[in-house]
């Protein structure tokens, strides 16, 4: 678009269906690379990416030529079906519905990518669960308990 100027940072969290644990080590860099390349097809900027077994963080350099909710359908139904493709598991792989998107100034996209890095590190401290309902009360995100993701105890 001609004339179109932006600067848009988000990042995108989603969890593998049941919140199971089905992103295994052997493959995950495989995914993450493939889902950056989803990214980039669309003509956005993938920044930082972490598959953990059951989630996944990005943080995007957004273009309004895509819509966030077309870009995050089309990252998730690409991503599952090279998964099952390449038959990195067993079953069927799935991620859950829904998504958690959050925006970010220029000034934070270094510490953003930085946590979004260190996922592995965080998640020893601190759980998932956690983790998305801080996301939320700290972005003032209004949310009904019942539509979050399926959590395992």
């Amino acid at each position: 678009m001609a004339n179109t100027y932006t600067q848009i940072h988000i990042q995108v969290v989603f969890a593998v269906k049941g919140r199971e644990n089905l992103i295994h080590e052997d493959f995950r860099e495989r995914l993450q690379a493939y889902i950056c390349g989803i990214i980039s097809e669309r003509e956005q900027k993938p920044l930082a990416i972490y598959c953990m077994p059951d989630h996944t963080h990005l943080l995007i350099g957004l273009r309004p030529s895509i819509a966030l909710a077309d870009l995050v359908r089309d990252i998730k139904a690409f991503s599952s079906k090279f998964i099952n493709e390449q038959k990195f598991l067993k079953g069927k792989f799935e991620w859950q519905s829904g998504y958690g998107a959050f925006s970010y100034s220029k000034s934070h996209v270094p510490a953003v990518i930085n946590y979004i890095l260190k996922q592995a590190e965080h998640h020893r401290k601190r759980s998932f669960r956690e983790e998305y309902l801080d996301f939320l009360q700290k972005f003032e995100v209004e949310y009904d308990e019942k539509y979050l993701f399926d959590f395992l105890d």
